[in-house]
């Protein structure tokens, strides 16, 4: 395993950097003390800071010794929102704001990057320039989609850009990559049915939206079964029903919410156009009014083929090709989804392990993502930063063509 030394040197001061910001927590756009902390950091180290791009986002510009003349310019992302989880955990660095977390490892993942930063800002080893994204909301606000809308392929425009997070169950210093599609769309329905309440006793006096709610949920697992191509992965998953406040009530009014994912747009069509349908038609068999609403969230994570196989070609040389696996498809979502619609790149994995890093304190549950008893694996600070300054380097150095000299 190919680490850089100065960053392993670094490792126990950016552990404790992580910490502190795992006890900080902030939901997403609130991160105003992150970005301070993040901001601070680059600014001591030399580099060229822009604060503002989607609200709380920090942009880190490093030139290499040629000052940037080459044109050549990377950008590597990443996310440091927290969760609105409460967490289990009692360890020192427990999140002291209560129903707010970093349960996803956010906060890990600005480390790593603030290790590459540091290192590269010291040795400006490279010619051209490296972008430092520290990007806020990425769970549920979108951020990434904010930060380009303020303008952050137009202020640097970079020819490729990554991202990475991390990944419990695969073993740390390990690393999964594919092209194509890695993570699915994600969207929510809401639908609201309105019929006539009534005395339970006397359900012929009412109009009851609560069979209509039951048949609309058994009803819409058909489009997964009957309506989409087998091999074409679709999740449809009715996550609420609410109606009703007493047993002998018929209700005014019912209510389901839930989610749909898919990889692909022409998918997402399909599901949205026959959900509508359904409700639309079911209700009218049944008297009732229907109002349906489909909010299309985070669009899917689609890697570009050359930019995956030259991060995979960087991870082979630093941790050897049995250490690098296919990454399969989640059908979770990801906000760097609008940033690899806009600039070809990658969304890559590096392994979290099975939990055993945890210290004394962690909580009972399982280490995974969005669990109150999760943490990140702090031996990954210095892998993850040694694989962001070899990816900069190879990559500013071939302009993202694999050639046959080795960085």
């Amino acid at each position: 395993m190919q680490l850089i030394d100065t960053i392993v040197t670094e490792a126990a001061a950016l552990t404790a950097l992580r910490r502190d910001l795992h006890a900080h927590p902030e939901l997403c756009f609130e991160e105003q003390r992150t970005s301070d902390v993040v901001a601070a950091r680059l600014a001591a180290w030399g580099v060229k800071v822009h604060r503002g791009l989607g609200k709380t986002g920090v942009v880190g510009v490093i030139h290499g010794r040629d000052a940037g003349r080459n044109g050549r310019m990377i950008g590597l992302r990443a996310d440091f929102d927290a969760l609105p989880v409460t967490e289990f955990n009692t360890f020192a660095h427990a999140s002291q704001h209560p129903g707010k977390m970093h349960a996803c490892g956010h906060d890990g993942h600005t480390a790593m990057l603030l290790a590459a930063a540091q290192f590269l800002a010291r040795t400006r080893d490279f010619d051209g320039t490296v972008v430092c994204i520290f990007q806020p909301a990425e769970e549920g606000g979108g951020g990434a989609r904010e930060m380009i809308k303020d303008g952050l392929f137009e202020r640097f425009a970079v020819q490729a850009v990554f991202g990475m997070h991390n990944w419990p169950g695969i073993p740390a210093g390990h690393f999964a990559v594919k092209a194509g599609p890695v993570m699915a769309s994600s969207n929510e329905f809401h639908i609201r049915l309105t019929g006539k309440g009534a005395h339970a006793a006397m359900p012929h006096l009412g109009i009851d939206p609560v069979p209509a709610a039951c048949q609309m949920v058994q009803a819409f697992q058909t489009i997964v079964t009957r309506n989409r191509a087998p091999l074409d992965p679709a999740v449809i998953s009715v996550t609420m029903i609410h109606t009703g406040e007493a047993t002998n009530v018929i209700p005014e009014f019912a209510e389901i919410q839930g989610t749909a994912r898919t990889f692909t747009p022409e998918t997402l069509d399909l599901i949205e156009a026959r959900m509508r349908d359904i409700a639309t038609h079911t209700a009218a068999a049944f008297g009732v009014g229907c109002e349906f609403a489909f909010k299309r969230n985070y669009p899917p994570t689609v890697n570009h083929a050359a930019e995956a196989e030259f991060a995979q070609r960087v991870m082979v040389e630093m941790v050897g090709a049995e250490a690098v696996h296919e990454f399969v498809p989640s059908m979770g979502a990801e906000d760097f989804s609008f940033m690899l619609q806009e600039k070809p790149g990658a969304y890559l994995i590096i392994g979290n392990g099975d939990g055993d890093h945890r210290v004394p304190g962690h909580g009972e549950g399982p280490c995974t993502l969005h669990n109150p008893n999760y943490d990140f694996n702090d031996d990954l600070i210095p892998l993850g930063g040694s694989f962001w300054v070899r990816l900069a380097q190879a990559w500013l150095k071939t302009g993202g063509v694999p050639g046959n000299n080795r960085y």
